[in-house]
């Protein structure tokens, strides 16, 4: 009786440490995985405050030199509208097929990445 006594004690015991070393595992992946796509979050956010300004620059630029080359700054900063509209238009168009497709593999990488 002392012998199963003593046999479901170690087996408990075992139970316990098992569960506390599976606890501790899950909550190390959930860490692991938090701060990718924090990181992943903050890279994305700085690319994206970045290219902002790159192209608020860059449309301010293209502007003033069609502006320059056709003697109306106006119409150069409306030639300049004009080609941005043109790139959203082409990004609407091609958002199922490129850039939705694009973005959710890129998230599905980042959820799955296990370096």
């Amino acid at each position: 009786m002392e012998k199963t006594e003593n046999t479901v004690s170690d087996v408990t015991d075992h139970v316990e440490e098992f569960l506390d070393t599976w606890y501790k595992l899950s909550l190390l992946n959930l860490t692991q995985k938090t701060t990718t796509l924090a990181s992943a979050g903050i890279t994305v956010m700085v690319i994206f405050i970045s290219g902002f300004f790159v192209l608020l620059l860059g449309g301010v630029a293209l502007s003033l030199w069609l502006g320059n080359l056709v003697d109306n700054r106006a119409a150069g900063f409306l030639l300049g509208a004009a080609f941005f509209i043109l790139v959203m238009l082409v990004v609407i168009l091609l958002r199922k097929k490129i850039v939705f497709p694009y973005f959710r593999n890129l998230i599905i990488r980042k959820l799955y990445d296990n370096s």
